[in-house]
């Protein structure tokens, strides 16, 4: 039995647009332009994808549980419009101060994933818009992949390099689309060197 190909994703920056003041009612949950079409192109590949998320407007008490039911029902319905989905949303409902487990950069949250889906951790990309993010890919042991989308949106390419060379082996892409578009690629092409070299060692 294969192990499933699985892919990490943030919420906040890479699906939807990110907000200073939290993401509280459906309303508030705009899309990043091509992100649902960049998850879709993921799934129609064979890649499983799961959502890691800090929320500490749940402890901070500005969300509550049914809040962030409704926002992730929109979100999965925007994914189904666009023939995508993510399996599961795994969340840190914590605080900074609560000094967690799960909260990014520590990797709770990811190591919870890997013991549900049963997945070596050093074959999953992890996609995120910050440096806490590209830690935590990095302690949990993902392979750490920036989307300037978002928080990063912002960021001079002298800016994203320093953030890149604090996280050995990260990489950064444009967007969810094109991180979609590299990780196919690379997998075509190693599917193709295995094909290669199974035939010349006949």
């Amino acid at each position: 039995m294969h192990a499933i190909k699985l892919v990490i994703l943030g919420r906040d920056g890479i699906l939807n647009e990110y907000r200073d003041d939290h993401v509280k009612s459906p309303q508030e949950w705009v899309t990043v332009p091509g992100a649902m079409e960049a998850v879709s192109r993921l799934n129609h590949a064979g890649w499983h994808t799961v959502v890691a998320t800090n929320q500490a407007g749940i402890g901070s008490g500005m969300i509550d549980m049914a809040s962030i039911n409704a926002v992730h029902a929109e979100m999965h319905r925007r994914l189904m419009a666009q023939g995508a989905r993510v399996d599961a949303v795994f969340f840190c409902p914590h605080t900074p101060g609560d000094r967690c487990d799960c909260r990014k950069p520590q990797p709770g949250m990811m190591r919870e994933i890997a013991r549900r889906y049963g997945v070596d951790l050093e074959d999953v990309p992890m996609v995120g818009e910050t440096l806490r993010d590209l830690q935590a890919a990095q302690t949990a042991g993902c392979r750490p992949h920036l989307v300037r989308t978002g928080r990063a949106a912002g960021l001079t390419d002298v800016e994203v390099a320093a953030m890149l060379a604090q996280v050995p082996g990260a990489q950064a892409h444009p967007d969810l689309g094109a991180f979609a578009e590299h990780l196919l690629t690379r997998e075509a092409a190693a599917a193709a060197e295995h094909a290669s070299a199974a035939h010349h060692g006949r």
